[in-house]
């Protein structure tokens, strides 16, 4: 929830200005994000597309559903195209120029959604599969006895 900051009565005009000056200076001032991971997750259902800097921490992101593709347009390609290039437009404000796209999960957006990427003009660096597979499955029914 924040620092908690104590302001004793002898300072209190002179260190609550400082204090008010140094947090408007933080929030003034924008990181700059060169190298950026672009999380794109597809279901059957939605295409969700999160960019990241390097360390992890969200830029921009931006849904179907947030567009305002309702029901069964929220999982077309047109979509997932356009939620790409939205969630682009949100990160350029950072410089973000190198990307990484990571993709998971099958569904009809998938390839639409890096097409969107791509034609942002962003330099794609490389782009990784990491679809969650089933090794094994669940344990088999036990035999019915008569």
């Amino acid at each position: 929830m924040g620092k908690k900051r104590i302001i004793t009565q002898s300072n209190t005009e002179g260190s609550a200005n400082q204090q008010v000056a140094s947090s408007a200076s933080k929030k003034l001032s924008k990181r700059q994000v060169i190298n950026g991971v672009a999380y794109i997750h597809v279901s059957y259902n939605n295409t969700i597309v999160t960019i990241t800097d390097s360390r992890g921490e969200v830029i921009a992101w931006s849904s179907s559903g947030l567009l305002g593709f309702k029901g069964t347009k929220k999982s077309t390609p047109y979509a997932a195209n356009l939620v790409a290039k939205d969630c682009t437009e949100k990160a350029k404000k950072y410089n973000l120029t190198n990307i990484r796209i990571i993709v998971r999960g099958i569904g009809p957006g998938r390839e639409a959604a890096m097409r969107g990427l791509a034609a942002t003009g962003l330099n794609i660096i490389s782009i990784m599969d990491a679809t969650p597979v089933a090794h094994n499955g669940v344990r088999r029914k036990k035999p019915r006895r008569v």
